[in-house]
């Protein structure tokens, strides 16, 4: 049997809520939680929470790697952070958090990946896509940067996440943050599903020949997009159905705890 493997957090005040949890669907509609309902994995190094998680497959050696934001507001927000979103988005963790696993079922032990030097803020939400063309993967995250006013995209290469290029901006807006990209490949060009902070306040789609950079804005999803209230959504998340449809995501944060 085959199922979807859906990888996240949970908003709540108590550490609990920002581990990794697992659920599963066969259609990818209805979905069940696994372990219970408790966490799958804990984290116990840098902010000892993590948000925002993400799984792929590699295809050089055939393991799964997770990732996910080194960010915890139950630990640390009172003690380290005093309630500043601010302070954490410039002078946040620089490091990602990473498990591997051969089978879904036993992981390694929990590891720090640093890919932000002193000029970036926190590297929030990580994703990564596969590039066919070139024949290895984009680890993409949304940053504060020296160089910019406002948040952007920005991406390393590798082939065995092990070693990876330098960082780059992928995509960003003069006017507005821009954060939690998710690109996803069909028929060799690249689609990017975004969260805009304003104008518009809402999740935007961009498509590009190259995974990395050329990214121009989809109309026809902007249309869409008029017919959900601005400010509550974010975290888009997509999935490709056995029948071809794309399933799209949304994280609803416009309510507190466990509403969401």
């Amino acid at each position: 049997m085959s199922c979807y493997l859906f990888v996240h957090f949970r908003e709540k005040s108590t550490p609990d809520g920002e581990q990794v949890y697992f659920a599963l669907s066969q259609d990818g509609f209805r979905w069940e939680s696994v372990n219970a309902g408790d966490p799958v994995l804990w984290s116990y190094l840098g902010e000892k929470g993590v948000r925002d998680c993400t799984v792929v497959r590699c295809e050089a050696d055939g393991k799964y790697r997770l990732f996910a934001t080194d960010l915890s507001l139950a630990y640390r927000y009172r003690q380290k952070h005093f309630h500043d979103w601010h302070g954490i988005s410039h002078g946040g963790s620089k490091c990602l958090s990473m498990w591997e696993s051969e089978d879904l079922i036993n992981w390694s032990e929990q590891s720090l990946i640093r890919l932000g030097n002193e000029d970036f803020g926190c590297l929030w939400a990580p994703d990564v896509v596969y590039d066919r063309k070139r024949g290895d993967y984009l680890l993409h995250w949304s940053s504060y940067h020296t160089s910019r006013e406002f948040m952007g995209i920005y991406g390393c290469r590798t082939r065995d996440f092990v070693h990876f290029t330098q960082p780059k901006l992928i995509y960003g807006k003069e006017n507005a943050g821009i954060i939690d990209s998710a690109i996803y490949e069909e028929d060799g060009i690249y689609y990017l599903f975004v969260k805009c902070d304003h104008d518009p306040e809402t999740i935007l789609l961009l498509r590009s020949n190259e995974a990395d950079g050329g990214y121009e804005r989809v109309a026809q999803f902007d249309e869409s997009m008029k017919q959900i209230e601005p400010g509550l959504y974010e975290g888009p998340t997509a999935v490709r159905l056995d029948d071809g449809r794309w399933c799209l995501f949304l994280d609803y944060y416009g309510v507190p705890g466990a509403g969401q």
